[in-house]
Formats: C-alpha cells, structure tokens, sequence
C-alpha cells in the first residue's frame, strides 16, 4: 500500500536562555533578550514560509513554552493547540518519535532541547540539508521536513523531504 498523505514536522530547538541565575533550576530558565528576539523572529520566518502548524507539542519547560509563545504572537491570529508534554523536556530521539506519533494534526510542530532534538532532527530526513550547523542544531534552529504517510505513526526514521533548514539568531 503506498501512502497518499504528507505529513509536516516543523521541528524547533528552544531559543537562546538565560543562565543569570545559577541556584535557578534548569527547567524554569526564561528566554534571555537575544532569544526573545530570536523567538520572533522565528515566528516571523514561519509566516513568510507559509509553514503553519496545526499542533503543537512542546515540552514543559519554560524556555521551550516562551518560544512558542513569542514565536505565535508574532503572526498567527488563531493558534493552533499547544499540547505541553513533560516527556519531550531532555527527550532522547526515540521519546521524541513517541511523541510525534501521537499527533493527529497533519501539520505538527515539536519543540524540545539539545542533545536530543539534534540526533532526532538528523535521523529524520533521507537526505538532510547541506547547511554546517544541522548537526549541531543550534538555539532556535528549525528543521522543516515532509514524510509521505498517511498518518504519523506511519512516519519511519529516514524517510523525510527537507523543505528547510533556519537558524534565526537575534544578536541583532
């Protein structure tokens, strides 16, 4: 049987965190200024791509949730639902393929944290992007990817299209 569906992963690495605090426990660290603007800018770059998630699933930290949140304000009127899930903060690419299983949405985006996403993001595609800091998946890098299936349990390791690669950096 051959899959007549397209489901896209618009996978994100939090924005760039503060670390002002060193007593402050690691999943309550804000966004700092240059993620802030980073966050925005990435939601700008989502919405002159087109790419618009339907769903959301986000892990539960707070740098992770104020990406999105400053990611969304920037451009989309309706949000899609955002499902906080404790099992994607420090997830290994296996949790994260869990995770992504679960969707329902056809367009889903994941946002997560290094090492993680980093080994998940490069098991994903057939062919993954040429660009030098994939491997890496740098703060607030974004991994645009197609799989033909009809529903995302259906999606294997391997299988996916890169539509695009991001870093978005607000040093600016």
């Amino acid at each position: 049987m051959t899959a007549t569906g397209i489901r896209r992963l618009i996978l994100t690495r939090h924005a760039k965190s503060a670390w002002d605090d060193p007593s402050m426990d690691d999943h309550d660290r804000p966004l700092n200024d240059r993620g802030r603007r980073s966050a925005r800018a990435l939601g700008d770059w989502l919405a002159s791509r087109g790419y618009d998630p339907e769903e959301v699933l986000c892990s539960t930290s707070r740098r992770t949730v104020e990406t999105w949140e400053r990611a969304a304000a920037a451009v989309f009127e309706t949000r899609p639902p955002l499902q906080l899930r404790p099992e994607l903060y420090h997830a290994e690419p296996d949790e994260m393929m869990d995770v992504l299983r679960t969707a329902t949405m056809n367009t889903v985006m994941v946002i997560g944290h290094n090492p993680g996403i980093a080994a998940f993001a490069a098991m994903l595609p057939e062919r993954p992007p040429l660009d030098p800091d994939f491997r890496r998946f740098p703060t607030a890098a974004t991994l645009v990817v197609d799989f033909a299936a009809d529903s995302w349990a259906d999606v294997q390791p391997g299988s996916g299209d890169v539509r695009d690669f991001v870093r978005v950096d607000g040093r600016q």
